[in-house]
């Protein structure tokens, strides 16, 4: 049995997150004002405001989840039932319920098998003149490619959205993801960059658009302004000031926190790389990947059993990692296969056009590459040094290839 490395932090308890006496502090003092709504408090407001400047953007407003983040900033946009929403096949089913519940249909565009991200080509690839918006998700932290998605929507006077859940304070050209299209959303969900456990943040430099959000979380009744009244069909998707106060103080520690997982993936990436069989995070020369997780590309034919043998094998270690992430692309669960969503009605793929709902294998090649060789590791600030070096011995261990594998891959490339 191979022996195991020093236990990994997990972002899952207090050894992975850096939750501290400040936090209690600010729910303390929550708490002892007896005002924990945020339609009379302040920490909510003040989180906004902050994570406002923090990206570069007028407007940011707070919500109960990331999810609601997503369902407020396509709501905001306002789709006729039956409008598409190009987004990517590899993405949690929080960025894809919020499109069903608006009525629209989620489009979905294949990706880089590299990356795992959508590009211009890709999204190009499904507009159609239903097309509403486009909904891009910066997977792992490693932004999309977002110059030519941006030129790409302006050409066709598309809005974009930015799920930006898994990449807080990732770059483009130095640009914030976030601010890049019309609306970014983020989540402050238990394994984010900072967390409250659950919460969300939609962002934007658009006036229209941020009432828009605001009077979505608030079951569209526009707080603070003459006549008021409810204005549409909206939800309650406020964060209250207990989330909102934890919120605040771990956005204090944001950047300190990118900036570990920044190094710590570097120096693991200096010590993977030219490893046969494994394939390092790679991102855009002018881009800044920040590493919500460290995904691995496993070329099967070098290491026996892909990225679930070697999966098992760090087990050993007592490491866990996941292979192909979401498991299969999001066109295969239920909820789509099936077509169910309110009683048996189909809707709103009643609406959908057929080409829409095409998601037959040979349309998504990147796809079902991308998900069979990535392998993801977990990953958080509070790893140090130590963690790294055990972490790459072990898998360069576990990694180590047969030599007639090797060569069968070498001859191959060699009669290309």
């Amino acid at each position: 049995m191979p022996e195991r490395i020093p236990q990994l932090p997990s972002d899952q308890d207090a050894s992975g997150r850096s939750l501290g006496d400040e936090e209690l502090a600010a729910v303390a003092e929550a708490l002892r004002s007896g005002t924990l709504t945020s339609t009379k408090g302040h920490f909510v407001k003040a989180l906004e405001e902050r994570f406002a400047e923090q990206i570069g953007v007028r407007f940011a407003v707070a919500t109960s989840s990331g999810t609601a983040a997503i369902h407020a900033a396509v709501a905001a946009l306002d789709p006729e039932p039956g409008d598409e929403i190009v987004t990517t096949s590899v993405t949690d089913m929080g960025a894809l319920a919020p499109i069903l519940y608006q009525a629209a249909i989620p489009v979905f565009a294949d990706v880089d098998p590299e990356t795992l991200n959508v590009t211009a080509e890709t999204i190009e690839a499904r507009l159609s003149e239903r097309t509403r918006a486009i909904l891009v998700t910066h997977l792992f932290g490693n932004p999309c490619e977002m110059a030519a998605i941006r030129a790409l929507a302006d050409r066709h006077g598309i809005p974009l959205i930015e799920d930006c859940a898994q990449a807080f304070l990732a770059r483009v050209d130095g640009d914030v993801v976030g601010r890049i299209g019309a609306l970014g959303c983020f989540s402050l969900q238990q394994g984010k960059h900072i967390t409250a456990g659950e919460g969300g943040l939609v962002v934007t430099d658009d006036e229209a658009l941020a009432r828009r959000v605001r009077l979505f979380v608030n079951k569209a009744w526009p707080y603070g302004e003459s006549g008021p009244d409810h204005e549409f069909l909206a939800l309650n998707y406020r964060m209250n000031e207990l989330t909102g106060a934890v919120a605040g103080v771990q956005l204090g520690k944001l950047a300190a926190g990118v900036d570990a997982r920044i190094d710590r993936a570097e120096r693991l990436t200096r010590a993977l790389r030219g490893i046969p069989g494994i394939g390092v995070p790679e991102h855009a020369p002018d881009s800044v990947h920040v590493y919500w997780r460290y995904a691995l590309r496993v070329d099967g034919r070098v290491i026996s059993g892909g990225p679930v043998g070697l999966a098992e094998r760090l087990g050993t270690f007592g490491i866990a990692s996941g292979p192909r992430y979401v498991q299969k692309p999001a066109f295969e669960c239920r909820v789509f296969r099936e077509q169910r969503t309110f009683g048996n009605s189909r809707f709103p793929f009643d609406r959908a056009r057929p080409e829409a709902l095409d998601w037959r294998g040979e349309r998504f090649p990147g796809t079902y590459r991308g998900l069979e060789q990535v392998l993801v590791l977990p990953w958080n600030e509070r790893y140090e040094d130590a963690h790294i070096d055990s972490l790459a011995a072990s898998i360069e261990q576990v990694a180590a290839p047969d030599v007639r594998r090797v060569g069968v891959v070498q001859h191959e490339r060699e009669s290309a």
